[in-house]
């Protein structure tokens, strides 16, 4: 096995979608979105690999950051999970973040595979579970 040293520290946030890994970059004076051909174990991996960090340096849970999957949709610009601690962070369009509480994995991967992700949202979230707004400095 090769091993290459990695610096990931300009990767602001990842997702995955129809086989390709998608990353947006910051490249200190702009932002720059690029997508990767990968399976979806690729996403899994380096959201794996964030949550190890931030357990090594051993952060109050209020400042780990939860990886966010950029939107196309007319309510969220970005939506994330924290699998650990089941909480939901939506971004909304008007820039404000909030958390939601007790969001089990089949309703986070349900609102992640939404035709409509705000349909979903109404429908299945909002209303029904506990949400705090958090500052963007947690994000």
């Amino acid at each position: 096995m090769k091993l290459s040293k990695l610096d990931l520290g300009n990767v602001v946030a990842i997702a995955h979608s129809q086989g390709h890994l998608q990353l947006l970059l910051d490249l200190g004076n702009e932002l720059e979105f690029i997508e990767i051909p990968a399976p979806v174990a690729a996403f899994e991996g380096l959201q794996h690999l964030n949550e190890i960090v931030a357990e090594a340096k051993d952060l109050p849970a209020y400042e780990q950051s939860i990886p966010m999957l950029p939107m196309n949709s007319s309510m969220a610009n970005a939506i994330g999970y924290d699998s650990d601690r089941n909480i939901l962070q939506i971004e909304f369009h008007n820039g404000a973040v909030y958390q939601y509480s007790d969001i089990d994995q089949d309703t986070w991967q349900d609102l992640h595979q939404a035709d409509s992700i705000g349909k979903f949202f109404n429908e299945n979230v909002r209303g029904k579970y506990q949400y705090e707004r958090i500052d963007d400095d947690y994000c």
